[in-house]
């Protein structure tokens, strides 16, 4: 059984950083993508970044130029440093490991809280 577990949130004032973490119980199948994904109230869940395992990376434009999504092959880890947060990028945010195709899989963490205030 694959565990995923995801941490680092908490509570911060607009314009301060936060990292978080996300450690995958076993090594998995690759090549895999590892991503963050944040869901505020009333909203539907969004991607925010995301890292390939040889480290190609996409972002979400709304954090672009903010956030920094980064990944431990050795450790399984994958982590987001959020830097100049804003009240808007409140939300429980999810790690998630994916791949698709042959040997396909989709894991979650069960989400971390961020709360911005302004």
């Amino acid at each position: 059984q694959v565990q995923v577990e995801d941490s680092g949130g908490g509570l911060v004032q607009a314009g301060g950083s936060l990292r978080l973490s996300c450690a995958v119980s076993k090594t998995i199948f690759s090549p895999n993508t590892m991503g963050w994904y944040r869901q505020a109230p009333g909203k539907q869940r969004e991607l925010v970044a995301r890292i390939t395992s040889t480290g190609s990376t996409n972002y979400v434009d709304s954090v672009k130029g903010r956030f920094t999504i980064s990944r431990d092959n050795a450790k399984n880890a994958v982590y987001l440093q959020m830097n100049s947060l804003k009240p808007e990028d409140t939300a429980v945010y999810y790690c998630n490991l994916n791949r698709v195709g042959p040997f396909g899989y989709d894991y979650w963490g069960k989400g971390t809280l961020v709360t911005v205030s302004s």
